[in-house]
């Protein structure tokens, strides 16, 4: 391996992991996460939910099905850093149109290949997330950072600069990103036919035929409020009939409402949520407009800020596309794509507002339900692409709660929410007592 080809990961605790170098070189600093998708890198790296953050995928092998434009969430990608046990050197897909590799160093994208990401992954669940430094290359700041580490008065400079990174103005840095890449209606659902990504009901099957698809929703116009939005809301509002309207983040409630909308989407982005004060206090005006709302990931956190609950940051969040959740108001759990490291905290909701889905695993908010206003969020994302499409119904509801703002009035949780790390370490003390009481 030569000094051009060499690669490290430098963590904020001062552990070291050494591979190889991929897409572009240079020196990056950046928040560590990991993500459990077997597919959907393109989405990942595209999505703006993940600025500023150093990307680590699970599955050993990414890049096989090359690049294909089509996928992109937004036009920009936003990881400062990507992490992969192997990359792919030779794709093969019909629809590949370069890899992996020659799209990063293109975007200058610093890729860390060759590393157990396994036991990296293992640090930051038992750790938390934690900011990190990956070094590529020969370059002068690469060797500058090298030498610096066979010192240790030069490493615990080193480590303190890494240590005080911090993500800033990261729904100003992504919004309106995903805007670049919109199409019309008639050629997202015809596209999305070819590959099945039809809208989702609630019985689980599909709707192929755009008329039907369409029928409720046309006519409306729904303002997607873009804090980093994925391309796929907009498609799945297209899918419904609406016509989608994308405003920046900095939007006020007065701009908004100017546009007589029938709906508002609350996006996805990165950060903090509190950060976001103008525009939680913008949320607040609208909520009392009584235009319906709906709200995703970050969008769900800012309209709970906005009603009054409170969030917090997770350790090693939610990443991936196989997080179960269950709907309070059926029992039934669905699989979900994520991608969030804070969550709304359950016992700070609101009057009026209702736990809607809770995350199977640890327990947390996955949605809210408000019986005052025409308003609901999910922290998960339904127009997931890659990933599972199981909860597409809710973009349906939204459809339905814009022509019936009562619909939501009468929502009850009739399931009990159970935190299965609760409820499992319950079960192991009453086991071990039950087998002390035996002897």
């Amino acid at each position: 391996m030569t000094d051009s080809t060499k690669a490290f990961l430098l963590l904020a605790n001062g552990q070291v992991f050494e591979g190889e170098s991929f897409g572009a070189t240079g020196c990056v600093v950046g928040e560590t996460v990991f993500t459990t998708g077997m597919n959907g890198y393109l989405e990942t790296l595209t999505d703006p939910s993940y600025y500023g953050q150093i990307v680590t995928q699970t599955f050993p092998l990414i890049g096989n099905y090359g690049v294909i434009s089509k996928d992109f969430e937004s036009a920009d990608v936003h990881v400062k850093g990507y992490i992969v046990r192997s990359v792919c050197e030779i794709p093969s897909n019909f629809r590949c149109e370069y890899d992996l590799d020659t799209f990063l160093a293109a975007r200058k994208i610093i890729g860390l290949c060759g590393i157990d990401t396994r036991d990296l992954t293992k640090i930051l669940r038992e750790t938390g997330v934690m900011n990190g430094m990956i070094v590529s290359g020969d370059g002068e700041e690469a060797q500058s950072i090298r030498k610096a580490l066979k010192s240790e008065v030069e490493k615990a400079k080193l480590l303190k600069k890494i240590k005080s990174y911090k993500i800033k103005s990261a729904v100003e840095s992504v919004t309106c990103n995903a805007s670049k890449i919109e199409e019309p209606a008639d050629v997202v659902f015809k596209e999305s036919a070819e590959y099945r990504f039809v809208p989702v009901r609630s019985d689980g099957t599909k709707e192929n035929d755009p008329v039907i698809a369409m029928k409720d929703g046309k006519g409306k116009k729904v303002v997607l409020w873009d804090f980093g939005a994925k391309a796929n809301i907009r498609r799945e509002l297209l899918k419904r009939g609406f016509e989608v309207v994308t405003i920046a983040g900095s939007s006020t409630a007065k701009e908004i409402l100017a546009l007589n909308p029938d709906g508002i989407m609350l996006s996805n982005g990165p950060g903090d949520p509190k950060e976001n004060v103008k525009i939680i206090d913008e949320i607040k005006k609208i909520a009392k407009s009584g235009v319906p709302i709906f709200g995703i990931c970050l969008g769900h956190q800012l309209l709970a800020l906005a009603m009054g609950a409170d969030t917090s940051k997770l350790k090693y969040g939610h990443r991936g596309a196989n997080q179960p959740v269950k709907y309070l108001a059926t029992g039934r759990v669905y699989i979900s794509s994520q991608n969030h490291g804070y969550a709304v905290k359950n016992d700070t909701l609101p009057k009026n507002a209702v736990l809607s889905f809770v995350n199977t695993n640890d327990g947390t908010c996955e949605g809210i339900t408000y019986t005052k206003i025409p308003a609901f969020s999910v922290q998960f994302h339904p127009e997931a692409c890659s990933g599972p499409l199981d909860t597409g119904f809710l973009f349906d509801d939204f459809v339905r709660l814009i022509n019936n703002h009562d619909y939501f009035k009468n929502f009850e949780a009739k399931f009990e929410r159970i935190d299965s790390i609760k409820y499992f370490a319950k079960t192991i003390k009453n086991t071990s007592a039950h087998k002390k009481a035996a002897k």
